[in-house]
């Protein structure tokens, strides 16, 4: 076994999981997974740069996961950066300081690794179970941009493309500096243009509709599970795995679009940190499924963070 560390740091939020990896099996031995939200790319889709607050809370992130790295005795590092700070201007003071903190460089990685490395991390576990049919459709949905990927054993094609939670709700929700609460009908048709534009760009290249399987990532689609199955709290082993009907998904993304900020900050499995995003991240949801025909979306809670932690296994060999 070989133990890694892997840090996934996107446009919303920033993750670790430290794991003991078998890179002949396969097997993936959990000892630490945490995420902290940062919001790194706040203003990235406006300004173009990482603006130094954002800067600092992720700074913050990461010495708290060095602390975490050195208790568990990690052999092996691997930090991967996406959407905001392959956007960004000022990417190089980011990735100073990281190297200062962590003594690693982020790898600022392009959507298609960022899509094998998803595809890796949640379908290694379906992939044989007879009641999810092949090919899958992994769909990730982040803060700034959304990967789909179609494969079965291995990835056939890929796409990245940027709508995100943040990006669209930043977009066509603020005004003034304030998200508005709730949405005007025309700032909601505004983001559905756009997912419906970049899904016209996805399907270039990428055969949504010939998938069988919807696999669904990331922070907006867990939540959207959590919110189905009425939990009391985030429960990661009642969201992983789990299954969501189109039908569902619609009524819980009406629900938050047309709620206020109070109303969202009381449901009790929404992290603080997505109240003001969640709206526009189900949407990406709903119009991905209303577009590939998915009657369901099977919800992995295993995505680009255990893609790459096997990645680095695998490196380390």
């Amino acid at each position: 076994m070989t133990r890694v560390a892997a840090v996934d740091c996107g446009t919303n939020s920033i993750r670790l999981l430290v794991a003991d990896v078998h890179p002949e099996t396969g097997e993936l031995v959990d000892l630490d997974r945490r995420m902290t939200v940062v919001r790194l790319g706040q203003g990235v889709d406006r300004t173009g740069r990482l603006a130094p607050e954002a800067l600092e809370r992720t700074f913050a992130a990461c010495r708290e996961y060095a602390g975490i790295i050195k208790e568990h005795g990690a052999e092996r590092v691997r930090f991967v950066a996406t959407s905001a700070s392959r956007d960004a201007e000022n990417r190089d003071e980011f990735v100073r300081g990281v190297v200062d903190i962590l003594g690693v460089e982020p790898e600022v990685i392009s959507g298609d690794q960022e899509a094998e490395f998803s595809f890796t991390g949640a379908t290694r576990e379906l992939t044989g179970r007879t009641d999810l049919a092949t090919p899958f459709l992994v769909v990730d949905i982040g803060g700034g941009s959304t990967e789909f990927v179609v494969g079965d054993d291995r990835v056939r094609a890929a796409r990245s493309v940027d709508v995100g939670c943040v990006r669209m709700t930043e977009r066509h929700l603020v005004r003034d500096g304030e998200v508005s609460d709730p949405p005007a009908e025309d700032r909601i048709a505004a983001i559905r243009a756009d997912v419906e534009a970049a899904l016209d760009l996805a399907e270039e290249t990428v055969p949504l509709r010939t998938a069988h399987t919807l696999v669904g990532l990331a922070g907006s689609v867990t939540t959207v599970s959590a919110i189905a199955q009425d939990l009391p709290a985030y429960d990661s082993a009642r969201i992983h795995h789990s299954r969501v009907s189109r039908d569902r998904v619609r009524e819980i993304t009406e629900r938050l679009l047309h709620s206020t900020h109070a109303e969202r900050a009381a449901i009790p499995s929404l992290h603080p940190g997505r109240v003001d995003v969640i709206g526009a991240g189900a949407l990406v949801l709903l119009a991905i499924m209303e577009r590939t025909g998915a009657e369901e979306v099977v919800v992995s809670e295993h995505d680009i963070l255990d893609g790459i932690a096997w990645h680095a296994a695998l490196d380390d060999e």
